[in-house]
């Protein structure tokens, strides 16, 4: 394995995160801050730590991040998105795990756009008769 950072950008909804992960004692910078200040739900933690525990990596890389647009959790999604994506980059053997555990795969679903002349993207007017 090399020393320099490896690159990876993951996507969730309209959520992007930059990762960039190099090898190190486990620490995370999210924004430059950390992962319990930024995201501030221990809700989080094992969902953004499961790449490394299906890749048995845990406390072997640093993560830098930078994440924009969407909530809190479609960031989170994101991130974990970027993570898995530049962990199968920076050592191909960790794809399989990694596919098998699903992820890999950027979630598709967005938000449906409004319809013109109705309320929502579904929701139409109330109609009345009379």
């Amino acid at each position: 394995m090399s020393q320099e950072k490896t690159y990876a950008t993951g996507k969730r909804k309209r959520a992007v995160a930059r990762v960039w992960i190099s090898p190190g004692s486990g620490n995370m910078a999210i924004n430059k801050m950390s992962l319990q200040d930024y995201f501030g739900n221990i809700y989080f933690e094992p969902k953004v730590a499961k790449p490394f525990a299906v890749t048995e990596s845990i406390d072997k890389f640093d993560i830098q991040a930078t994440v924009c647009g969407g909530g809190k959790s479609a960031q989170v999604d994101a991130l974990v998105h970027g993570i898995a994506r530049a962990l199968q980059e920076r050592d191909p053997d960790m794809r399989l795990p990694l596919k098998k555990a699903g992820l890999l795969t950027r979630d598709p679903r967005a938000k449906e756009r409004k319809k013109y002349g109705q309320r929502g993207a579904r929701a139409r007017f109330q109609f009345s008769k009379r």
